[in-house]
């Protein structure tokens, strides 16, 4: 490893020496001149990146050494080594090293531009050394590269960066070509980690080497859905890749570069920039390092000098290699210029200190592992006005520039800063880009949309498909009494109790009422059952009493039957406060009344099947029961049964009355305005006492069934009875089962059927014979029947 030397390209001589390894020669080529020596290996190609590196170390050292504050009495020099291929840096790097003294010590190393490189001479050398180019995230674990630091910011934020970037434009659907050398494939890994967090998914993960067949790569890229292309490589690698695919026609994708190569504008030519037109990727930020590079290179200046003639910025670079003189993009040369000024600043830090010094020369005696101490806590700014200062990792502030391909007014491919990447700024406002001055790939004026399924809009909410990548996301609406307003809701929300969801599921709008309405087709037709029963009740009311003195109307107490007319009367009306909206006074009017009213039809009715029963048990010998059982007692025996009614309904209203309620149970979509019973035994108090008299009422009148009445009135009344207890025994059932409305209209249908049923039995015989039999109605033949069955 040790076996060969002469590395060294440039040197100065000086106090304190920095060391530099750089890939100035490229190109490695082994030369077998016969089997009996050892094979040799010379470096060719010059790499005009690497030499300008060099040239800014030169550069920044001599600025140094001019600056009578910094480094005052001391000189420092440099020792700058080259080599191709890892060995020989290494081995440059060990040379570089050897033979430390206490005159012109050895005090650090510059470099190397790769991060293999710098892997394998800090793991193998543990020297302290400053990286200007090395990006890989591993080389912040100080466990392993204790003596490691950089100007460069980690791949970590650039791929952060990226990230943000991607998340900024809403750009979720990736493809991802990388390469196997150390940087592309840290990078990479470093991706796919983080994209997770970022909700963003790649699609495609190709893995470029020199000898892959493009026809299988240019297939995956135009068949892909995505339109953003991540090529997260190498400058050389890059290069290669774009020769390669600029026979193609790839139009449509957005290209995200990395910081390795977008800035490189030597990969443009007529082909590829078709391909690389408003390319986007992070750079280390502009610095005006740049004039003093070309003053150092032309032997100008830019302030008036008597030395040195006026730098006029239009010097001729012909003269020198065109790559090498491409001095209009220094962006990592000011990596180079900041690390060779924080091994001075921390060097100054150290010599404050009067100890150490050497007692032969007099000269402070340095170690490097004093200088790592201070090459920590280093601080500065630069007079371009940048910061240096390193974390407990030993990497820099993080801060990137955003910049965009743009063909320039020439056709020439110019690198535009649209914006920049801070990880200093807060939360939130680390990117800032602005969208007035990019270029679109294609020259489209707006982004590109790269996703795999377009957000789910409101009214949806996203759910994940376990056998696709998390941005391939299934949208389902949103169940019934839930909604989403956001894009890519997560969940759907439940409305309130008294809400439901809108017909596209994006708000919550109260749900509609449900109760039986005089406007509905159904509360009509009930209204005017309810008003063509209170008109028959008084029309039969004033046929009875315009022939009050007949005998059909005497016979069976007349005053019965206009106070039963009556109460029917108050059945028809009171079906009418069961339709409408419920309301306190509606709900205790409704039940009150009909319980009422009904009591008083049965008590009517049972006053006249008591006294069809007297009437003929009077005509036994020495029965004188209808003494006994005159009008007073009939009134009595109504007002008494009545009364009954009348307390059982005070105490409900009194204790826990019927009340309005939203009834939310039955339907999820409408609430149900009804009445709650409030107690529930005063409800089936009422109907359970209606229910008695009616049996009761039943069991008598179907006992004069047989009794000999011309009109028979006892079976008339036997078969209303048998109606209303009928109806009434279906109604239970019925008013239990039915849902909203439709209980109500069971309860009014029972209400009006047993009315009618009454009304019809009871009366319309009678009325037939008023009108249409006048010569029946007499009291001839009135008692002409009874006369015959008693004989």
């Amino acid at each position: 490893m040790t076996g060969k030397s002469g590395y060294l390209e440039f040197s100065q001589e000086g106090d304190f020496i920095l060391a530099g390894v750089f890939s100035i020669t490229s190109t490695r080529i082994y030369l077998y001149p016969d089997f009996t020596d050892i094979p040799q290996d010379i470096c060719s190609k010059w790499n005009h990146r690497e030499l300008r590196f060099a040239r800014t170390v030169i550069f920044t050292i001599a600025e140094i050494n001019r600056n009578p504050k910094l480094l005052p009495g001391i000189t420092l020099g440099y020792r700058l080594y080259n080599g191709c291929g890892s060995e020989n840096l290494i081995r440059a790097a060990i040379e570089a090293l050897n033979g430390e003294s206490c005159s012109g010590q050895m005090i650090g190393l510059l470099g190397h531009s790769s991060s293999g490189i710098s892997q394998y001479i800090n793991y193998i050398l543990s020297s302290l050394s400053v990286s200007h180019l090395s990006t890989c995230a591993c080389l912040s674990n100080k466990k392993i590269y204790p003596t490691f630091f950089r100007t460069v910011p980690s791949d970590f934020f650039q791929v952060t960066g990226l990230l943000e970037l991607m998340k900024y434009f809403d750009w979720r659907w990736v493809g991802f070509v990388y390469s196997l050398e150390m940087y592309s494939l840290e990078g990479t890994e470093t991706f796919l980690k983080l994209s997770k967090q970022y909700s963003i998914c790649v699609e495609y993960l190709i893995k470029y080497t020199r000898t892959k067949r493009m026809d299988k790569i240019v297939e995956t890229l135009k068949s892909s859905t995505s339109n953003v292309i991540v090529l997260f490589m190498g400058l050389s690698y890059t290069e290669d890749f774009l020769s390669r695919i600029e026979d193609y026609s790839i139009t449509g994708k957005q290209f995200i570069g990395s910081e390795s190569w977008i800035t490189q504008t030597k990969l443009t030519s007529a082909e590829r920039m078709s391909i690389l037109q408003g390319a986007m990727g992070f750079a280390i930020p502009e610095s005006e390092i740049v004039k003093g590079v070309w003053a150092d290179i032309f032997g100008c200046t830019f302030t008036p000098s008597k030395t040195s003639a006026m730098c006029t910025g239009s010097e001729d670079l012909l003269s020198i290699p065109n790559n090498y003189a491409a001095f209009t993009d220094l962006r990592t040369e000011s990596n180079v210029y900041n690390a060779v000024y924080s091994f001075a600043y921390a060097l100054h830090s150290l010599l404050q200190c009067k100890n150490g010094l050497n007692p032969t020369t007099g000269k402070a005696c340095v170690s490097q592992s004093q200088l790592l101490e201070h090459l920590h806590n280093v601080n500065f700014t630069t007079s371009t006005g940048d910061r240096v200062f390193f974390d407990k990792n030993g990497d820099p502030a993080s801060r990137y520039d955003l910049v965009n391909w743009q063909i320039g007014e020439n056709g020439s491919a110019e690198i535009v800063n649209i914006g920049v990447y801070d990880t200093s700024l807060p939360e939130g406002a680390n990117l800032q880009v602005l969208n007035s001055k990019i270029t679109w790939s294609g020259g489209n004026n707006k982004a590109v949309r790269s996703v795999c399924r377009e957000p789910c809009p409101p009214g949806t909410r996203k759910a994940i498909n376990k056998n696709r990548p998390v941005c391939c996301f299934d949208c389902l609406k949103c169940p019934e009494g839930t909604i989403s307003n956001q894009t890519d809701s997560l969940d759907c929300m439940a409305c309130p109790p008294e809400f439901w969801s809108n017909e596209n599921k994006v708000k919550c709008i109260s749900k509609p009422t449900e109760y039986l309405s005089y406007k509905e087709i159904m509360g009509t037709l009930l209204t005017i059952f309810s008003c063509i029963g209170v008109f028959l009740s008084l029309l039969v009311f004033i046929i009875f009493f315009t022939h009050k003195e007949t005998p059909i109307v005497r016979a069976n107490n007349s005053e019965l039957s206009f106070l039963l007319l009556f109460s029917l009367i108050l059945c028809f009306l009171c079906s009418l406060t069961f339709i409408g909206r419920p309301s306190e006074w509606s709900c205790m009017l409704r039940h009150t009344a009909f319980g009422i009213a009904f009591v008083l039809c049965i008590a009517c009715v049972l006053g006249k099947t008591m006294l069809v029963l007297l009437a003929f048990r009077a005509t036994l010998p020495g029965n004188n029961m209808m003494r006994r059982f005159g009008p007073l007692q009939q009134r009595l025996t109504v007002v008494m049964i009545t009364s009954v009614q009348v307390v059982i309904c005070t105490l409900w209203l009194s204790s826990n009355p019927p009340i309005p309620k939203k009834n939310m149970k039955y339907y999820k979509e409408k609430i149900i305005l009804e009445c709650a019973v409030g107690s529930a035994v005063g409800f089936w108090a009422v109907l359970g006492y209606i229910g008695c008299l009616a049996l009761l009422c039943f069991m008598l009148a179907f006992l004069a069934r047989k009794l000999p009445d011309s009109f028979n009135e006892a079976k008339l009344i036997t078969f209303s009875m048998l109606i209303f207890c009928a109806v009434w025994i279906t109604f239970i059932p019925a008013y239990v089962s039915s849902p909203g409305k439709f209980t109500v209209a069971v309860e009014i249908f029972a209400i009006l059927a047993s009315s009618f049923g009454l009304l019809i039995c009871i009366f319309v015989p009678k009325c037939y014979i008023i009108i249409f039999r006048p010569e029946q109605n007499s009291k001839k033949h009135v008692t002409a029947k009874v006369q015959t069955r008693t004989s």
